[in-house]
C-alpha cells in the first residue's frame, strides 16, 4: 500500500495532475479576461470624452467584475500552487497545515464560480473525500477557512456605486478628464 512506502495515493495524484492542468488553463482563461478589461476601460473613456458620465459608471462595473475574476485568478493560482507543492500531506488531511487547509478550502470554493476552470470540480470532490463532509460545506459557503479576499473577489457587491465611481475617477485621471459626480446625484434627486 502507498501509505507504507511513502508514495503518494492515487486520489492525491489525481488532484495534483488536475490542478496542474488549472494552473495551465488560468493562463489562457486570463487572455480573454485582460482583452475585456482593457476594451471596458477604452469604452469608460471614450464614454466620459462624450459626456455620458451614467452610461460610463455601468460600463465600470463591467471593468470591476474582470478585475475582480483575475484577482481572484491570483488566488486559485497560489492555491493550485500551494497543494501542488504540498500534494504528499493530502494523505493525511487531519495533519494538515492551515496554509494547506486554507488552499484545500479555496479550490473547493472557487470550483463552483469558475466555469473556466472545469478541472476545479473534479479536484474539489476529490478534497471533499479526503478532508470532510464538515469542511466542503464550510468551504462551499466561503467562510472562516476560505480566504476572505477570495470570497469577495469572486462573490462581492460589483454595483457598489463608490466602487464605480473610484474606478471611473481613475480612469478619467489617465484620460485627463475631469468628473463631476454632483450632477449624477441631481438627476438621481429628480
Amino acid at each position: 500500500m502507498g501509505f507504507f512506502q511513502g508514495k503518494t495515493s492515487k486520489q492525491t495524484t489525481r488532484v495534483k495532475k488536475l490542478l496542474g492542468l488549472a494552473l495551465s488553463r488560468l493562463t489562457i482563461a486570463r487572455r480573454p479576461r485582460l482583452a475585456r478589461r482593457s476594451i471596458c476601460r477604452s469604452d469608460v473613456g471614450q464614454l466620459l470624452s462624450l459626456g455620458y458620465l451614467h452610461h460610463a459608471l455601468l460600463r465600470a462595473e463591467q471593468v470591476i467584475e474582470e478585475d475582480n475574476m483575475l484577482q481572484a485568478f491570483d488566488i486559485i493560482e497560489l492555491c493550485c500552487k500551494r497543494l501542488v507543492e504540498h500534494a504528499a500531506h493530502l494523505d493525511k488531511p487531519q495533519e494538515c497545515g492551515e496554509e494547506i487547509r486554507e488552499a484545500a478550502a479555496g479550490i473547493m470554493f472557487a470550483a463552483r464560480w469558475c466555469g473556466d476552470l472545469p478541472e476545479l470540480q473534479v479536484a474539489r470532490t476529490i478534497l471533499e473525500d479526503k478532508f470532510g463532509s464538515d469542511m466542503a460545506v464550510i468551504a462551499k459557503e466561503g467562510t472562516s477557512i476560505v480566504d476572505p479576499m477570495l470570497v469577495w473577489k469572486l462573490s462581492g457587491d460589483k454595483t457598489n456605486m463608490e466602487l464605480k465611481k473610484k474606478v471611473t475617477k481613475e480612469i478619467a485621471v489617465e484620460n485627463s478628464f475631469m468628473v463631476d459626480f454632483s450632477e449624477l446625484q441631481l438627476q438621481e434627486a429628480v
